[in-house]
């Protein structure tokens, strides 16, 4: 399947990570890839904490990389995590923002290499993957980073706008246009089509497949009925996100629980009618992974 980006998507806007570190290929990079030095500390009902947990375990790095798994509501009145601050503070100087997950360490220095989600799941794939899933295949990035635009803008950015209590009707009403074009685009390559842009699982799925999980947990509780149904109205695609749900390395990591406790703790928009029409009963997904989910642990 061939994924074109819309022309109304923009690069992401994800705010910029405090720090943004890379895993290089040798000794002279600083970081450079030996199992076991580093680890990761995911609070995974959020949104880039859930795709490296996916993306760590599609690629078996548990003893190469290990994870601490934080509380989802994080207990700091700045929104950040006080499990993180000892990290935070041993890697810059006077740093006053929040502590927040995700978080790469290196465990040789104490120090945090990078907070930068996508940059972490790149590295994790690339240094560490090799003999494991191919998540960035050859020839297959600019395509990947077109579905990271899609997800960011055409689904992520425009669906909180459609449910955006400050919004007028007419904001509200482009921004549903464009997250249902988004959704539009996709269904078809889906619907022939096993995962998005080859005959494998790819970073490109991990992407999608946790912006639909927001979607259908989070962004839904602020739109009204008649939206949730013409979103519901993709079929291919909303099998195609059970059928991943199904899959241990996504499914073992979505917990429902802690999404909606997060969600309630941050948000402060109205809830809508959209919030009693659930698309996928990720109930019963999450229930299958239940025996194999991360406990929540401490640095």
């Amino acid at each position: 399947m061939s994924v074109t980006p819309l022309a109304a998507a923009h690069p992401s806007a994800r705010p910029a990570p405090a720090f943004r570190g890379r895993i290089g290929r040798d000794a002279r990079s600083g970081h450079y890839a030996v199992p076991g030095r580093y680890r990761l500390h995911l609070a995974a009902a959020d949104p880039d904490c859930l795709r490296i947990a996916v993306t760590h375990s599609l690629l078996g790095l548990d003893r190469v990389c290990p994870v601490t798994f934080l509380p989802a509501v994080p207990d700091c009145p700045d929104g950040g995590h006080s499990a993180l601050r000892p990290l935070y503070d041993a890697s810059a100087h006077r740093y006053t923002g929040p502590a927040l997950a995700p978080v790469l360490s290196d465990d040789w220095s104490g120090r945090i290499v990078s907070s930068h989600g996508p940059d972490i799941a790149r590295d994790l794939a690339r240094r560490f993957g090799g003999g494991r899933a191919t998540l960035y295949p050859c020839g297959a990035e600019s395509q990947i980073e077109a579905v990271e635009r899609m997800c960011a803008q055409g689904i992520e950015a425009a669906a909180q706008r459609a449910g955006a209590a400050d919004a007028e009707e007419a904001e509200r009403a482009a921004a549903l246009d464009t997250l249902l074009t988004t959704l539009g685009v996709l269904e078809p390559g889906l619907g022939a089509h096993q995962y998005l842009i080859c005959d494998q699982i790819t970073a490109a799925d991990v992407e999608l497949w946790v912006t639909l999980v927001q979607l259908d947990t989070v962004h839904r509780n602020h739109l009204d009925a008649a939206a949730v149904q013409r979103i519901a109205g993709h079929p291919a695609l909303w099998a195609y996100a059970r059928r991943l749900a199904a899959h241990p390395a996504f499914g073992a990591h979505l917990d429902l629980d802690a999404i909606a406790r997060r969600h309630h703790a941050r948000c402060q928009g109205l809830e809508a009618a959209g919030a009693a029409v659930q698309i996928l009963d990720w109930e019963t997904h999450a229930a299958d992974g239940a025996e194999d989910r991360p406990q929540v642990n401490r640095p």
